[in-house]
């Protein structure tokens, strides 16, 4: 291994190192700060759930370059999956988690074969449609309430669960977009036709993040399903669909911690308004056409909030002036 290889390894493991420690100092500093009052606790436990959402259906819309409208669909699966799961058969909560998203997963690949051969405003109106679909038959499902909604759901999710999720979903799709799978996954993105010529298999890849984001958006709709304890099929309409890619908009195509961002700004501000209930909508309304005048591109535009350089060297410089002392201090003591 050389020496420049050495040096950038080093180098991602100290800006991780560090991400890590101020994600750890984040969650203390929130826990401390509003532990005590249960209603700030459950607009930030639900912002964490939107982080999840915002994060994986960028990775269908902007990482992969499709237009998706049906992420609400695959939430509403993996939410009713895990919550049957909890409420019938009294199954681990990690556990009904894990089949939730691993049954959106499968939904979301059986959906993307087909659909995922089509383009643009086609495409779209195919995930607008399967959003419906699931829908209409959760109306029609007496065993999990239909249109009455269903109750009984036990009360597990918390912020901590919440949290973890999110960072740990961030983590995935970052490591995921930096692999081959995701170099393949941007080069559909950016020229679909050059990359079929190149030899990459364009519908393989739309299909492998397609199954993705939709396995994380069914996590999150498990973690949903147990922090309201009721579900109800309108709660994964078309415009819980829209509210998300509303999230990455704003946030910025092709990032991760631009739509994470939005999703937490976006989540609080609807609360916030929920007061102003005749000027609400408006407001809303007013402020993302405000940034779509002034960044059209969104918030980040692509880019990544990240540590800086100067950060992560100065702290590698730190710890290896630290050794050299340590060194010479114990032979000096031999």
């Amino acid at each position: 291994m050389n020496d420049v290889t050495k040096a950038t390894l080093r180098k991602a493991w100290m800006r991780t190192t560090m991400g890590l420690a101020l994600v750890s100092v984040l969650y203390l500093g929130i826990m401390f700060a509003v532990s005590g009052d249960a209603y700030y606790m459950q607009i930030l436990t639900l912002a964490c759930i939107n982080i999840i959402l915002a994060v994986s259906l960028n990775l269908i819309n902007g990482f992969t370059g499709q237009f998706s409208i049906g992420h609400a669909g695959f939430m509403g699966v993996g939410a009713y999956v895990a919550a049957f799961l909890t409420t019938e058969f009294k199954a681990p909560f990690l556990l009904a988690l894990a089949v939730g998203a691993l049954a959106a997963a499968t939904v979301g690949f059986l959906v993307g074969m087909p659909t995922l051969r089509l383009r643009g405003d086609y495409l779209a109106i195919a995930t607008l449609g399967f959003g419906e679909i699931i829908r209409v038959v959760i109306v029609n499902l007496d065993r999990v309430g239909g249109s009455r909604g269903y109750t009984g759901i036990p009360s597990i999710t918390n912020f901590t669960w919440a949290f973890s999720f999110a960072v740990i979903t961030i983590m995935i799709i970052r490591h995921f977009i930096n692999s081959t799978h995701g170099r393949a996954c941007l080069a559909v993105r950016e020229d679909e036709i050059a990359a079929e010529a190149m030899g990459v298999d364009t519908t393989k890849y739309k299909v492998m993040a397609f199954s993705i984001g939709a396995g994380f958006a069914g996590l999150a709709g498990g973690l949903f399903a147990h922090l309201l304890t009721f579900l109800h099929p309108s709660s994964f309409d078309f415009l819980k669909s829209v509210d998300y890619l509303v999230m990455v908009v704003v946030g910025g195509w092709g990032s991760i911690t631009g739509p994470a961002a939005a999703a937490v700004g976006l989540t609080i501000m609807n609360e916030l308004l929920r007061r102003f209930a005749e000027l609400r909508m408006l407001v809303y309304a007013a402020m993302l056409i405000g940034i779509m005048l002034l960044r059209p591109q969104g918030l980040l535009a692509g880019r990544e909030l990240a540590l800086p350089d100067k950060w992560v060297e100065f702290l590698i410089k730190k710890l290896r002036l630290g050794k050299t002392k340590e060194g010479r201090s114990s032979d000096e003591s031999a």
